[in-house]
């Protein structure tokens, strides 16, 4: 039974780290994207009258037809709003300890920001680089949501 006063939703706009990497599930043949999305907020101290930026990356995945348009349209850098819900899933590593990880499960990407190949703005800030993290951890792990029937299209 499904608790009607429950709500998973994210809604995230920033910029794409690198372009999503597309992968085929091997007994389904399910596509499976992953990429990581920045997203940057300024805070600013009034006493030291100091801005100072901070950015969050986040892991998301994308299945099947969505997956498939994430590969073929998104770019690194690219701004782009995503909509989905969180999704924690655990696994084992190759020591056998145990593993997990928060992924936000996309359902929806829009473009934003300039069109490709348009002109550049004139003063544009510096985008942070994506940090040096391993790939996604178990992504043989094929627990993915649902079956081919779950597909958000």
């Amino acid at each position: 039974m499904r608790d009607v006063n429950s709500l998973n939703k994210v809604i995230l706009i920033g910029h794409l780290g690198r372009k999503p990497e597309l992968r085929f599930l091997p007994q389904s043949e399910r596509a499976i994207a992953r990429f990581t999305l920045a997203t940057n907020e300024r805070t600013f101290n009034p006493q030291t009258k100091e801005s100072r930026d901070y950015t969050e990356w986040h892991k998301i995945v994308a299945w099947g037809k969505l997956a498939e348009f994430a590969e073929k349209y998104l770019s690194q850098g690219r701004q782009v709003l995503v909509e989905g819900r969180l999704r924690t899933r655990t696994w084992q590593d190759k020591d056998g300890n145990k593993r997990s990880t928060t992924e936000i499960e996309a359902n929806n990407i829009v473009f934003l920001g300039r069109r490709e190949g348009a002109a550049e703005p004139v003063a544009q800030e510096p985008f942070p680089s994506e940090p040096a993290v391993p790939d996604f951890p178990g992504e043989d792990d094929t627990s993915g949501p649902g079956g081919p029937d779950d597909v958000p299209f």
